[in-house]
């Protein structure tokens, strides 16, 4: 399921973006990212769009996903 990441607590939404950043341990090339910009290009994506925050009842987890790849 969706969760309409606009209604979350914004510390929410926050801690979500950094579990995620860390559990994917993305590797952004030569030059180190911060924690920051990493969050701030996630939120870019959430708000274009690109890709939603789902919920997974089966698990009781939160993941983002491209928006392309979801499959409700």
């Amino acid at each position: 399921m969706i969760v309409p990441w606009q209604q979350l607590n914004p510390d929410t939404l926050e801690s979500i973006l950094e579990e995620f950043i860390m559990r994917e341990g993305t590797d952004y090339g030569e030059y180190e990212v911060s924690l920051d910009d990493k969050k701030s290009q996630l939120q870019e994506q959430l708000r274009r769009g690109d890709i939603v925050l789902v919920y997974s009842e089966l698990h009781e987890t939160v993941n983002l996903m491209p928006a392309s790849e979801f499959k409700g």
